[in-house]
């Protein structure tokens, strides 16, 4: 083995190490963070210089794409005016491993003057850092990964997992949903994906290829190979409600086993009790149905209306790769 794959895996093993080794510190020191952030009826302030300020970035990113509004004020400019931004409700979280910034100075007396709540993420349990927070997280890590022992490298590493350790537990703490995490990531695949709902992908209206029980099986075939959606057609009864769906493959078997393929109406080919999926379900689940089971549509009814089910729509595969689903 390579010296430069040797030192690769070290520095792996120690980063590794140092984040199993804040296991033991989930304790009521963690708990009271999270309280203290859950309750907080402002907005979260994360501030750090240096690396630790590259995370508390990261982490304020994170807190508000899960449903706590967080800033970074950077406590270099906090002196110049950008306290401003700090007021009565929010909760401030400093960050730094050593703990001795002196750039924080004017930051830990604002908040000792305002009776604001501090968190302090340090791995020094004595410094100036800590003695001035209402909770600290300990941080501190055995070794660095750095070969000199100099870089913030699993020291960083350490505050990052914690950080998110502590947002995750915000998150399902205030009841946070996959739905509201959609709301505040409409961009890209991911927020569409979280977006779109059946009702926005599928054909409905005159597209809707239904059928009759005691349809004649040539009148279901013409309405397979002529609405906008082909291979497959509902079958419904007298009031409508779906009770079963015939299929092109079905079609291509009856084909090759019959000797009078045209005989018949569309009780005698249809599976009953069809797969369906409700309007409003997320698009997402019902490509998941139809690669659970192997199918290519699913008819669209609205379970909300429980007095009937009537289908309102249908949908295809294809509608759904279309909407880059995957």
């Amino acid at each position: 083995m390579s010296k430069v794959i040797q030192q690769g895996l070290r520095v792996l093993d120690v980063e590794a190490q140092a984040i199993l080794a804040l296991k033991g510190r989930i304790g009521a020191e963690f708990e009271q963070a999270v309280k203290t952030i859950t309750a907080c009826k402002g907005k979260l302030i994360l501030t750090g210089m240096g690396k630790s300020g590259q995370i508390a970035r990261k982490l304020a990113s994170t807190f508000s794409s899960t449903g706590t509004p967080a800033v970074f004020l950077h406590p270099a400019e906090s002196s110049h005016g950008d306290l401003g931004v700090v007021e009565n409700d929010d909760v401030v979280i400093a960050i730094s491993y050593g703990g001795e910034v002196p750039e924080f100075a004017g930051i830990l007396r604002f908040v000792a003057r305002k009776g604001m709540p501090l968190i302090g993420i340090t791995g020094n349990v004595n410094s100036s850092l800590a003695k001035a927070s209402q909770v600290v997280l300990n941080v501190h890590v055995s070794e660095e990964a750095c070969p000199l022992g100099l870089a913030p490298t699993a020291s960083s590493t350490a505050t990052l997992a914690l950080g998110d350790a502590v947002a995750m537990a915000v998150m399902s703490e205030k009841g946070f949903t996959t739905e509201d995490f959609a709301e505040f990531h409409p961009g890209g695949s991911l927020g569409y994906r979280l977006l779109t709902r059946v009702r926005d992908v599928m054909h409905g209206g005159d597209a809707l290829p239904t059928v009759g029980l005691e349809a004649p099986l040539r009148e279901v075939f013409s309405i397979m190979t002529h609405k906008d959606v082909r291979g497959a057609a509902g079958v419904v009864d007298e009031k409508g409600d779906l009770v079963g769906v015939i299929t092109d493959g079905q079609i291509r078997r009856r084909l090759e086993k019959s000797t009078d393929p045209l005989t018949g109406t569309a009780k005698d080919l249809m599976t009953a009790n069809p797969r369906t999926i409700d309007v409003n379900e997320l698009a997402e689940k019902a490509l998941f149905i139809m690669e659970q089971f192997q199918i290519n549509m699913l008819f669209v009814l609205d379970k909300d209306n429980v007095q009937t089910k009537k289908p309102v729509g249908i949908l295809h595969v294809q509608d759904l790769l279309r909407a880059k689903l995957r």
